[in-house]
């Protein structure tokens, strides 16, 4: 599922398709009322952060996703290029437990080889 169109009520009856599960059950599991996890299905609320938090270790997506499908992150697409983040700034974000300085300023190195590159062509 991607997230960039993908509505948090989808993504909620998605999940439940794909455990077998009931919004009662999810509810439960969730640590939410019944009429929470209804609301959220018709789309007359979302999750807060807390929930989409429970909801990411719950669906195993991650949780930046779950908060884009809330509607707590801007999608990329509506940011203009000037409001996008650096690649490093990005890394650091997204992986900074797998990536280091060293890695990071290699590839900054590859991206502006490419650049430099295209721009001769």
């Amino acid at each position: 599922m991607s997230t960039a169109d993908v509505t948090i009520a989808a993504f909620l009856k998605d999940l439940l398709r794909r455990r077998r599960c009931v919004p009662s059950r999810l509810a439960a599991d969730l640590g939410v009322s019944h009429t929470t996890v209804s609301r959220w299905l018709s789309g007359k609320s979302v999750p807060d952060t807390d929930s989409c938090r429970r909801l990411a270790e719950y669906s195993g997506v991650s949780l930046q996703a779950i908060l884009a499908h809330a509607g707590h992150l801007p999608k990329m697409a509506e940011l203009s290029p000037a409001e996008w983040p650096e690649f490093r700034e990005y890394a650091l974000r997204k992986y900074h437990d797998e990536l280091d300085e060293d890695i990071i300023t290699m590839i900054e190195g590859l991206i502006e080889q490419r650049r430099s590159r295209n721009h001769r062509e």
